[in-house]
Protein backbone atom coordinates (compact mmCIF):
# COMPACT_ATOMS: atom_id res chain seq x y z
CA UNK A 1 0.00 0.00 0.00
CA UNK A 2 0.90 3.30 -0.64
CA UNK A 3 2.00 5.85 1.73
CA UNK A 4 -0.02 8.99 2.34
CA UNK A 5 2.94 11.05 1.44
CA UNK A 6 3.59 9.13 -1.88
CA UNK A 7 0.15 9.44 -2.69
CA UNK A 8 -0.14 13.06 -2.00
CA UNK A 9 2.70 13.44 -3.87
CA UNK A 10 1.16 11.61 -6.93
CA UNK A 11 -1.80 13.56 -7.03
CA UNK A 12 -0.33 17.08 -6.70
CA UNK A 13 2.10 16.52 -9.70
CA UNK A 14 0.15 14.82 -11.91
CA UNK A 15 -3.02 15.59 -11.69
CA UNK A 16 -4.55 16.44 -15.10
CA UNK A 17 -9.07 17.50 -14.72
CA UNK A 18 -10.82 17.66 -17.81
CA UNK A 19 -13.45 20.18 -18.63
CA UNK A 20 -16.94 19.19 -17.99
CA UNK A 21 -19.34 20.68 -20.75
CA UNK A 22 -19.23 24.22 -21.88
CA UNK A 23 -21.42 27.08 -21.14
CA UNK A 24 -21.63 30.69 -20.83
CA UNK A 25 -21.04 30.81 -17.02
CA UNK A 26 -18.20 28.63 -16.85
CA UNK A 27 -14.34 29.41 -18.27
CA UNK A 28 -11.46 27.67 -17.67
CA UNK A 29 -8.32 29.55 -16.64
CA UNK A 30 -10.48 32.61 -17.83
CA UNK A 31 -8.99 36.11 -18.12
CA UNK A 32 -10.07 36.82 -14.60
CA UNK A 33 -8.20 33.94 -13.40
CA UNK A 34 -4.74 34.63 -14.98
CA UNK A 35 -2.99 34.95 -12.05
CA UNK A 36 -4.07 31.45 -10.62
CA UNK A 37 -2.92 29.38 -13.34
CA UNK A 38 0.78 30.55 -13.25
CA UNK A 39 0.18 29.50 -9.16
CA UNK A 40 -1.62 26.18 -10.53
CA UNK A 41 1.36 24.91 -13.03
CA UNK A 42 4.15 25.33 -10.24
CA UNK A 43 1.63 22.98 -8.13
CA UNK A 44 2.89 20.27 -10.57
CA UNK A 45 5.86 18.92 -11.58
CA UNK A 46 7.74 18.61 -14.80
CA UNK A 47 4.90 21.56 -15.99
CA UNK A 48 1.75 19.58 -15.66
CA UNK A 49 -0.94 22.00 -14.13
CA UNK A 50 -4.34 21.02 -12.67
CA UNK A 51 -6.80 22.53 -14.87
CA UNK A 52 -9.28 24.51 -12.65
CA UNK A 53 -13.07 25.29 -13.76
CA UNK A 54 -14.80 28.44 -13.27
CA UNK A 55 -18.24 29.72 -12.49
CA UNK A 56 -20.03 32.89 -12.17
CA UNK A 57 -21.88 33.56 -8.81
CA UNK A 58 -24.97 34.86 -9.83
CA UNK A 59 -25.54 38.41 -10.49
CA UNK A 60 -22.31 39.48 -8.27
CA UNK A 61 -20.23 38.86 -11.58
CA UNK A 62 -17.53 37.08 -9.36
CA UNK A 63 -15.73 34.24 -10.78
CA UNK A 64 -15.21 31.64 -8.88
CA UNK A 65 -13.99 27.44 -8.54
CA UNK A 66 -16.39 25.17 -8.86
CA UNK A 67 -14.91 23.56 -5.53
CA UNK A 68 -13.78 26.38 -2.88
CA UNK A 69 -12.65 25.75 -0.01
CA UNK A 70 -14.66 25.76 3.52
CA UNK A 71 -12.12 26.89 6.55
CA UNK A 72 -14.47 25.13 9.28
CA UNK A 73 -12.93 22.55 10.90
CA UNK A 74 -9.12 23.64 9.25
CA UNK A 75 -6.60 24.17 11.42
CA UNK A 76 -3.53 24.00 9.59
CA UNK A 77 -2.48 27.28 7.63
CA UNK A 78 -0.33 25.17 5.36
CA UNK A 79 -3.61 23.96 3.64
CA UNK A 80 -5.43 27.28 3.15
CA UNK A 81 -2.06 28.09 1.68
CA UNK A 82 -1.99 25.37 -1.13
CA UNK A 83 -5.38 25.80 -1.67
CA UNK A 84 -4.72 29.25 -3.19
CA UNK A 85 -1.65 28.15 -5.00
CA UNK A 86 -3.58 25.87 -6.56
CA UNK A 87 -6.03 28.35 -8.34
CA UNK A 88 -8.66 28.12 -5.83
CA UNK A 89 -10.75 31.01 -5.76
CA UNK A 90 -13.48 30.97 -2.93
CA UNK A 91 -12.62 30.50 1.15
CA UNK A 92 -15.47 30.41 3.48
CA UNK A 93 -14.57 31.38 7.46
CA UNK A 94 -16.92 32.80 10.06
CA UNK A 95 -16.99 34.71 13.35
CA UNK A 96 -18.04 32.03 15.31
CA UNK A 97 -15.75 29.30 13.90
CA UNK A 98 -12.81 27.93 16.01
CA UNK A 99 -13.51 30.85 18.85
CA UNK A 100 -12.23 33.73 16.24
CA UNK A 101 -9.18 31.65 15.72
CA UNK A 102 -10.19 30.52 12.24
CA UNK A 103 -10.61 33.78 10.36
CA UNK A 104 -7.38 34.72 11.84
CA UNK A 105 -5.39 31.57 10.37
CA UNK A 106 -7.48 31.90 7.44
CA UNK A 107 -6.05 36.14 6.86
CA UNK A 108 -2.41 35.04 8.41
CA UNK A 109 -2.07 32.15 5.57
CA UNK A 110 -4.14 33.82 2.43
CA UNK A 111 -1.46 37.11 3.02
CA UNK A 112 -0.99 38.57 0.20
CA UNK A 113 -3.21 36.16 -2.08
CA UNK A 114 -6.11 37.94 -0.07
CA UNK A 115 -6.63 40.18 -3.57
CA UNK A 116 -6.88 36.92 -5.69
CA UNK A 117 -9.57 35.40 -3.91
CA UNK A 118 -13.48 35.77 -3.13
CA UNK A 119 -13.34 35.76 1.29
CA UNK A 120 -16.69 34.94 3.15
CA UNK A 121 -17.22 35.30 6.39
CA UNK A 122 -20.47 35.29 8.69
CA UNK A 123 -21.89 36.61 11.65
CA UNK A 124 -24.20 35.23 14.62
CA UNK A 125 -25.30 38.49 16.12
CA UNK A 126 -28.82 38.88 16.33
CA UNK A 127 -29.17 42.49 16.32
CA UNK A 128 -27.29 45.11 13.81
CA UNK A 129 -25.04 46.93 16.47
CA UNK A 130 -24.01 43.86 17.31
CA UNK A 131 -23.32 42.29 13.66
CA UNK A 132 -21.85 45.52 12.56
CA UNK A 133 -19.36 45.25 15.71
CA UNK A 134 -18.52 41.59 14.89
CA UNK A 135 -17.77 42.64 10.55
CA UNK A 136 -15.18 45.01 12.25
CA UNK A 137 -13.90 42.50 14.36
CA UNK A 138 -13.67 39.80 11.49
CA UNK A 139 -11.76 42.49 9.31
CA UNK A 140 -9.16 42.96 11.69
CA UNK A 141 -8.62 38.99 12.04
CA UNK A 142 -8.52 38.60 8.20
CA UNK A 143 -6.45 41.33 7.74
CA UNK A 144 -8.44 42.84 5.07
CA UNK A 145 -10.82 46.33 4.17
CA UNK A 146 -13.63 44.08 2.84
CA UNK A 147 -15.14 40.77 2.76
CA UNK A 148 -16.42 39.56 -0.58
CA UNK A 149 -19.04 38.29 0.81
CA UNK A 150 -20.98 38.71 4.67
CA UNK A 151 -23.58 36.37 5.50
CA UNK A 152 -26.05 35.71 8.42
CA UNK A 153 -25.33 33.05 9.94
CA UNK A 154 -27.24 29.79 10.30
CA UNK A 155 -31.16 30.50 9.71
CA UNK A 156 -33.56 28.79 9.39
CA UNK A 157 -36.80 30.60 8.69
CA UNK A 158 -37.49 34.16 8.17
CA UNK A 159 -38.84 34.96 11.41
CA UNK A 160 -35.37 34.61 12.53
CA UNK A 161 -34.07 37.62 10.35
CA UNK A 162 -35.25 41.08 11.87
CA UNK A 163 -34.98 44.03 9.40
CA UNK A 164 -32.43 46.06 11.46
CA UNK A 165 -30.05 43.30 10.86
CA UNK A 166 -30.92 43.41 7.07
CA UNK A 167 -29.95 47.02 7.56
CA UNK A 168 -26.49 46.14 8.96
CA UNK A 169 -26.11 44.48 5.88
CA UNK A 170 -26.74 46.87 3.64
CA UNK A 171 -24.84 49.49 5.62
CA UNK A 172 -21.78 47.16 5.21
CA UNK A 173 -22.07 47.23 1.48
CA UNK A 174 -22.62 51.12 1.56
CA UNK A 175 -19.36 51.55 3.82
CA UNK A 176 -17.59 48.97 1.66
CA UNK A 177 -16.84 46.77 4.05
CA UNK A 178 -18.78 43.85 2.58
CA UNK A 179 -19.29 43.79 -1.74
CA UNK A 180 -22.15 41.12 -1.47
CA UNK A 181 -24.33 40.31 1.52
CA UNK A 182 -26.06 36.71 2.02
CA UNK A 183 -27.33 34.13 4.55
CA UNK A 184 -26.40 30.73 5.26
CA UNK A 185 -28.95 28.35 6.05
CA UNK A 186 -28.22 24.41 7.01
CA UNK A 187 -32.20 23.52 6.97
CA UNK A 188 -35.77 25.24 6.32
CA UNK A 189 -34.19 26.21 2.71
CA UNK A 190 -37.61 25.46 0.98
CA UNK A 191 -39.26 28.01 2.93
CA UNK A 192 -36.34 30.67 3.56
CA UNK A 193 -34.75 30.86 -0.02
CA UNK A 194 -38.03 32.02 -1.32
CA UNK A 195 -38.22 34.25 1.05
CA UNK A 196 -34.61 35.90 0.08
CA UNK A 197 -35.81 36.01 -3.32
CA UNK A 198 -38.84 37.90 -2.36
CA UNK A 199 -37.32 40.34 -0.30
CA UNK A 200 -34.91 41.22 -2.97
CA UNK A 201 -31.88 42.33 -0.96
CA UNK A 202 -29.59 38.97 -0.75
CA UNK A 203 -27.07 38.53 -3.41
CA UNK A 204 -26.09 35.14 -2.66
CA UNK A 205 -26.98 32.14 -0.38
CA UNK A 206 -24.96 29.61 0.94
CA UNK A 207 -27.03 26.56 2.12
CA UNK A 208 -26.92 22.87 2.51
CA UNK A 209 -26.75 21.03 -0.55
CA UNK A 210 -26.34 17.57 -1.44
CA UNK A 211 -27.57 14.07 -3.45
CA UNK A 212 -29.77 13.31 -0.41
CA UNK A 213 -32.25 16.18 0.19
CA UNK A 214 -35.77 16.57 -0.78
CA UNK A 215 -36.46 18.01 -4.04
CA UNK A 216 -37.93 20.96 -2.66
CA UNK A 217 -34.55 21.79 -1.51
CA UNK A 218 -33.58 21.12 -4.84
CA UNK A 219 -36.14 23.67 -6.67
CA UNK A 220 -35.54 26.90 -3.82
CA UNK A 221 -31.79 26.29 -4.94
CA UNK A 222 -32.99 26.35 -9.00
CA UNK A 223 -35.44 29.71 -7.91
CA UNK A 224 -32.57 31.78 -6.21
CA UNK A 225 -30.54 30.96 -9.40
CA UNK A 226 -32.90 31.74 -12.13
CA UNK A 227 -33.63 35.06 -9.90
CA UNK A 228 -29.66 35.81 -10.27
CA UNK A 229 -28.53 34.79 -7.15
CA UNK A 230 -25.67 33.20 -6.08
CA UNK A 231 -25.94 29.80 -4.80
CA UNK A 232 -22.68 28.44 -2.82
CA UNK A 233 -23.50 24.84 -1.40
CA UNK A 234 -22.22 23.06 2.02
CA UNK A 235 -22.82 20.11 3.52
CA UNK A 236 -22.20 18.55 0.16
CA UNK A 237 -20.90 15.00 1.22
CA UNK A 238 -24.45 14.26 3.16
CA UNK A 239 -22.26 13.93 6.39
CA UNK A 240 -19.44 12.03 4.84
CA UNK A 241 -16.95 10.33 6.75
CA UNK A 242 -13.09 8.91 5.85
CA UNK A 243 -14.30 6.28 8.64
CA UNK A 244 -15.35 3.56 5.75
CA UNK A 245 -18.14 1.75 8.51
CA UNK A 246 -19.96 4.92 7.25
CA UNK A 247 -18.83 5.88 4.02
CA UNK A 248 -19.50 3.73 0.85
CA UNK A 249 -16.11 3.24 -1.17
CA UNK A 250 -15.93 6.40 -4.30
CA UNK A 251 -19.02 8.31 -2.38
CA UNK A 252 -17.58 11.42 -0.95
CA UNK A 253 -15.97 12.33 -4.73
CA UNK A 254 -19.13 11.28 -6.55
CA UNK A 255 -21.08 13.19 -4.18
CA UNK A 256 -18.87 16.47 -4.36
CA UNK A 257 -19.41 15.93 -8.58
CA UNK A 258 -23.27 15.92 -7.82
CA UNK A 259 -23.63 19.26 -6.85
CA UNK A 260 -20.57 20.66 -8.84
CA UNK A 261 -21.91 19.46 -12.33
CA UNK A 262 -25.07 20.96 -10.65
CA UNK A 263 -26.09 23.84 -12.91
CA UNK A 264 -27.73 26.21 -9.92
CA UNK A 265 -24.41 25.82 -8.02
CA UNK A 266 -22.06 28.04 -8.72
CA UNK A 267 -19.35 26.64 -5.82
CA UNK A 268 -18.94 24.77 -2.73
CA UNK A 269 -17.23 24.88 0.23
CA UNK A 270 -16.54 21.25 1.44
CA UNK A 271 -14.10 20.98 4.82
CA UNK A 272 -10.66 19.96 3.97
CA UNK A 273 -7.90 19.51 7.11
CA UNK A 274 -5.26 18.15 5.58
CA UNK A 275 -3.37 17.87 1.83
CA UNK A 276 -4.37 14.79 0.90
CA UNK A 277 -8.25 15.98 1.37
CA UNK A 278 -7.66 19.05 -0.33
CA UNK A 279 -5.90 17.07 -3.52
CA UNK A 280 -9.62 14.75 -3.34
CA UNK A 281 -11.45 17.83 -3.64
CA UNK A 282 -9.53 19.13 -6.53
CA UNK A 283 -10.37 15.71 -8.22
CA UNK A 284 -13.58 16.66 -8.14
CA UNK A 285 -12.80 20.03 -10.35
CA UNK A 286 -15.10 19.40 -13.22
CA UNK A 287 -14.92 16.36 -13.58
CA UNK A 288 -18.70 14.96 -15.50
CA UNK A 289 -21.01 13.19 -13.05
CA UNK A 290 -21.17 9.32 -14.52
CA UNK A 291 -23.89 6.31 -14.23
CA UNK A 292 -21.25 5.15 -11.97
CA UNK A 293 -21.38 7.78 -9.42
CA UNK A 294 -25.10 7.15 -9.52
CA UNK A 295 -25.00 3.63 -8.50
CA UNK A 296 -22.51 4.37 -5.52
CA UNK A 297 -24.63 7.59 -4.78
CA UNK A 298 -27.78 4.95 -4.52
CA UNK A 299 -25.67 2.52 -2.35
CA UNK A 300 -24.66 4.86 0.04
CA UNK A 301 -27.86 6.71 0.54
CA UNK A 302 -29.08 3.12 1.61
CA UNK A 303 -25.86 2.88 4.11
CA UNK A 304 -26.68 6.43 5.65
CA UNK A 305 -30.53 6.26 5.75
CA UNK A 306 -30.34 5.44 9.51
CA UNK A 307 -27.70 7.30 10.02
CA UNK A 308 -27.83 10.92 8.61
CA UNK A 309 -30.42 14.07 8.83
CA UNK A 310 -31.04 15.52 5.67
CA UNK A 311 -32.00 18.89 7.61
CA UNK A 312 -35.57 18.87 5.79
CA UNK A 313 -37.17 20.49 9.03
CA UNK A 314 -40.30 17.85 9.21
CA UNK A 315 -39.40 17.04 12.66
CA UNK A 316 -39.56 20.77 14.07
CA UNK A 317 -41.35 20.94 17.32
CA UNK A 318 -42.41 16.92 17.43
CA UNK A 319 -39.61 15.98 20.05
CA UNK A 320 -42.05 15.68 23.42
CA UNK A 321 -39.00 17.25 25.41
CA UNK A 322 -38.55 20.42 23.31
CA UNK A 323 -35.19 19.30 21.87
CA UNK A 324 -34.04 20.85 18.16
CA UNK A 325 -33.67 16.75 16.95
CA UNK A 326 -32.10 18.51 13.49
CA UNK A 327 -29.53 20.52 15.37
CA UNK A 328 -28.49 17.98 17.73
CA UNK A 329 -28.43 15.13 14.72
CA UNK A 330 -26.00 18.30 12.52
CA UNK A 331 -23.76 18.20 15.82
CA UNK A 332 -23.44 14.54 15.80
CA UNK A 333 -22.70 14.28 12.31
CA UNK A 334 -19.76 16.98 13.33
CA UNK A 335 -18.04 13.92 15.65
CA UNK A 336 -19.05 10.98 13.51
CA UNK A 337 -18.86 12.30 9.79
CA UNK A 338 -16.06 14.68 10.15
CA UNK A 339 -13.85 13.71 12.86
CA UNK A 340 -14.72 16.60 15.09
CA UNK A 341 -15.55 16.12 18.40
CA UNK A 342 -14.56 18.94 20.13
CA UNK A 343 -16.70 21.02 17.56
CA UNK A 344 -19.96 18.72 18.22
CA UNK A 345 -19.62 18.81 21.72
CA UNK A 346 -19.53 23.04 21.58
CA UNK A 347 -21.99 23.58 19.46
CA UNK A 348 -23.76 20.81 21.86
CA UNK A 349 -23.18 22.67 24.78
CA UNK A 350 -24.42 25.54 23.49
CA UNK A 351 -27.81 24.32 23.89
CA UNK A 352 -29.82 25.29 27.41
CA UNK A 353 -29.07 23.45 30.38
CA UNK A 354 -32.66 21.78 30.07
CA UNK A 355 -32.26 20.74 26.48
CA UNK A 356 -28.88 19.24 27.45
CA UNK A 357 -30.10 17.25 30.86
CA UNK A 358 -32.61 15.67 28.80
CA UNK A 359 -31.94 11.82 27.87
CA UNK A 360 -33.97 10.50 25.29
CA UNK A 361 -33.62 6.96 26.67
CA UNK A 362 -36.01 7.72 29.61
CA UNK A 363 -39.02 8.56 27.12
CA UNK A 364 -41.23 5.14 26.44
CA UNK A 365 -41.36 6.32 23.15
CA UNK A 366 -40.01 8.28 20.73
CA UNK A 367 -42.38 11.10 19.30
CA UNK A 368 -39.98 12.37 16.36
CA UNK A 369 -40.78 9.75 12.90
CA UNK A 370 -38.33 10.57 10.47
CA UNK A 371 -40.00 10.38 6.98
CA UNK A 372 -36.66 9.30 5.46
CA UNK A 373 -35.52 6.69 8.25
CA UNK A 374 -33.15 8.06 10.43
CA UNK A 375 -33.29 5.87 14.00
CA UNK A 376 -33.91 9.48 15.73
CA UNK A 377 -33.77 8.00 19.28
CA UNK A 378 -30.74 5.95 18.58
CA UNK A 379 -28.74 8.85 17.22
CA UNK A 380 -29.99 11.33 19.68
CA UNK A 381 -28.68 8.89 22.56
CA UNK A 382 -25.28 8.56 20.90
CA UNK A 383 -24.94 12.39 20.66
CA UNK A 384 -26.29 12.53 24.35
CA UNK A 385 -23.56 10.12 25.79
CA UNK A 386 -21.33 11.67 23.65
CA UNK A 387 -21.37 14.96 24.31
CA UNK A 388 -23.18 15.51 27.72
Amino acid sequence: MKSKTSRRDFLSAGLILPVVGAGSSLGILNLSAQSHAGNAASAGSAGSPVKLSYKTLGKTGLKVTSVGMGCMVTSDPSVVARAADLGITYFDTARSYQHGNNERMVGAALGSKRKQVVLSTKTEARDKAGALAQLDTSLSELKTDFVDIWYLHGKSSPDEIHDDVIEALQLAKQQGKARFVGISTHSGQAQLIPWMVQKGVFDVVLSAFNFSMDPAVEQAIDAAAKSGMGVVAMKVMAGGSRNQKLTQPGAMLAALKWVTNHPSVATTVPSMTDMDQLDENVRAMANPLTADDHKVLAAHLERIRPLYCRMCGECDGDCAKGLPVADVLRFLTYADGYGQFALGRERFLELTSEQTAVRCGDCAECTVKCPHGVAVRSRMTRAQELFA
